[in-house]
């Protein structure tokens, strides 16, 4: 007896994640692509689904780094022996250790050897002393957008957060899984501006922080492999729509029948419930974390290398032509459209 009791409530949650595996609006790949099959279903016809054009990964990292021009040795021994702040930085970059930097810590050096070397500069009676500390500051300064680079788009952490190894961007998410993501971006197009104004008074103690998220997550990845797939499917069912408004019309003399009472009910319980949700989840996770990623590699555009370029236009840009963000929403507008021409057909156009 006790064997039985135990039994049904066993049974029930090993049912659970059949039954969850079954709704094929629980994630992003089959609710989209059953949304084709209904579309083609109440239109009477046969659904084709086609292959969205694969994302491509964030350029490797070899390909993202870009070299950092280096002082004279001599130079840099010169300077430490002179009794300032400077002396214990160049001490430090010379160190073992400060001969294979991480990015971030470069650009703190980088920082920190500009200060103090013009802290130093009133203290220098050398003229010959006076004419290298010039010259290295002002060689920093040039050199400093490429160490802001290396330390945002050069670390290795930023090729997790955009992986496409990780599937889709969760359907009906639980919480805002890019709400810290997004607040690290904002903060570091804060810094970014600030240092490639030359304002060095900046605390970068945040950015170790928001590199280890960045190894942690992979939401920017997943929105891509989203955006794709969303909008394939889009135009997969705005083709469906087109082809029977340039057919038989749904509805003839503009007033309602079976069929368009069958549309109508899977435009709203599907489309209206299911798809457009995750649509403006997608929207919003973009305008969240897509927007200010976008915008720090685009105030960096000087220094970005060639072939970082391409991808950013294609992957980050919400405004290139051949974005896939502006292709998106192209689709969307276009599906749109479609809907409401092809219910306008019964005088169901929705808004209306």
């Amino acid at each position: 007896m006790t064997g039985t009791r135990w039994a049904r409530p066993m049974a029930l949650l090993l049912m659970v994640p059949v039954l969850s595996a079954c709704n094929p609006f629980s994630e992003a790949r089959p609710m989209l692509d059953e949304y084709v099959e209904r579309v083609a279903r109440v239109l009477e016809t046969e659904p084709e689904l086609s292959s969205p054009e694969p994302a491509k990964q964030i350029p490797r990292r070899r390909d993202r780094v870009l070299a950092m021009p280096e002082l004279d040795m001599g130079m840099l021994d010169f300077l430490s022996l002179y009794g300032c702040e400077l002396q214990f930085v160049v001490g430090e970059k010379n160190s073992v250790m400060g001969r294979v930097m991480q990015p971030l810590n470069r650009l703190r050096y980088e920082v920190r050897f500009i200060e103090a070397a013009r802290e130093c500069l009133p203290e220098v009676d050398d003229e010959e002393l006076e004419e290298a500390l010039g010259e290295a500051i002002e060689s920093k300064r040039e050199s400093l957008p490429i160490a802001v680079w290396n330390a945002t788009w050069g670390v290795e952490e930023v090729e997790t957060l955009f992986t496409l190894a990780k599937g889709y961007y969760p359907v009906a998410p639980e919480g805002d899984p890019v709400s810290d993501l997004a607040l690290d971006a904002q903060q570091l197009n804060a810094a970014t501006t600030r240092l490639l104004d030359e304002k060095l008074d900046v605390s970068l103690a945040f950015a170790g922080n928001v590199h280890q998220r960045w190894q942690a997550e992979y939401r920017a990845g997943q929105l891509i492999n989203s955006a794709r797939l969303l909008a394939s499917r889009l135009d997969d069912a705005t083709g469906l729509l087109q082809e029977r408004l340039e057919g038989r019309p749904l509805c003839l003399n503009g007033k309602p029948n079976n069929q368009s009472d069958i549309v109508q009910n899977m435009f709203f319980s599907v489309y209206i419930g299911e798809i457009q949700p995750y649509m403006g989840e997608i929207r919003r996770a973009r305008d969240a974390l897509i927007e200010p990623l976008a915008r720090l590699a685009q105030q960096q555009e000087e220094v970005m290398p060639e072939q970082f370029r391409d991808w950013y236009r294609h992957h980050l840009s919400l405004s290139a032509e051949g974005s896939l963000w502006l292709e998106l929403d192209r689709s969307m507008a276009d599906h749109t459209r479609a809907w409401q021409d092809l219910l306008g057909q019964c005088g169901l156009r929705p808004g209306a």
